[in-house]
């Protein structure tokens, strides 16, 4: 099968197919798609509908007193190395950890981390 025709293919997928094939792909290979960035763009929350919400922001609100733990819980559940994880810590509050990431892997990134003494929030 060529690239152009895997192409069309993923074309072919509903949103809640790509969001499988996604978690598929991330469980097979150990990786994340979602790429952390260092200061999230403040977004404004509808107050009209609530819907369910399947996808989840990761941010640092503060790194609480020990640093170097959060630095460490940070390189753990992202590929970061040791200066973007410092970087991305430092940066807070609302740096963003991770971004698209199921309520699961939401869930299980914000206790890491505030295991490791941060203040988190999910959005």
């Amino acid at each position: 099968m060529s690239v152009d025709e895997i192409i069309e293919a993923i074309d072919g997928l509903t949103v809640l197919e790509l969001v499988e094939l996604k978690d598929k792909l991330q469980e097979k290979y150990g990786v994340t798609a979602a790429a952390p960035i260092a200061v999230a763009a403040a977004g404004a929350a509808s107050d009209a509908e609530e819907e369910e919400q399947f996808s989840f922001t990761v941010m640092l609100d503060s790194e609480g007193d020990s640093k170097i733990e959060v630095i460490k819980a940070v390189r753990e559940v992202t590929s970061l190395g040791l200066k973007e994880s410092k970087d991305l810590v430092e940066a807070a509050p609302d740096a963003v950890v991770a971004e698209d990431v199921s309520k699961e892997d939401a869930e299980r990134i914000q206790k890491i981390l505030e295991d490791a003494g941060a203040t988190v929030k999910l959005t």
